[in-house]
């Protein structure tokens, strides 16, 4: 499915302000990281949020589904720390060790148990990962974030 910008994301429940250069500077810096860039193009239309509603199908079976995973919301970069949001690529290095997660990644979405993570351990180029925390399981999802996006799939698409 190619993505449309436009019409990727839905709710920005959290109020997150535009994203400028300065706050992607400054979340590279403190990530230590250079984010992909069709993941900024992304947080340039809305700096995170609930998505329109996706799913990557997976091979593997997870302990979210037999055959995907879900895309529901995206973080975004939100270094003002007067904005409550459970949204933030800037929280990953406190989930990381709150979670016990491997290092060298950029949490993209979840909720603690699960995750889908920009794994960076590899090189500058991430792979894209499912992390279950409970169920220890570690599953490559795609080989890059234009993989992973290209990939996608409405979720009603597993709504039987």
């Amino acid at each position: 499915m190619a993505i449309d910008k436009s019409t990727f994301w839905a709710d920005n429940y959290y109020q997150h302000p535009p994203l400028t250069d300065a706050m992607l500077e400054a979340a590279e810096a403190t990530l230590q990281v250079k984010l992909p860039p069709l993941l900024v193009e992304l947080l340039r239309v809305q700096n995170g949020g609930y998505t329109a509603g996706f799913a990557f199908p997976m091979l593997q079976p997870t302990s979210w589904a037999d055959d995907h995973v879900p895309l529901t919301e995206l973080f975004g970069i939100v270094p003002d720390t007067s904005i409550q949001t459970a949204q933030n690529l800037l929280d990953t290095p406190y989930l990381t060790a709150e979670w016990e997660l491997p290092e060298k990644q950029v949490l993209l979405t979840g909720d603690g148990h699960w995750w889908i993570t920009l794994d960076y351990r590899a090189g500058s180029t991430p792979r894209i990962l499912w992390i279950d925390t409970e169920m220890e399981q570690e599953l490559e999802v795609a080989a890059n974030f234009d993989d992973f996006m290209s990939g996608l799939v409405l979720l009603d698409t597993y709504n039987h």
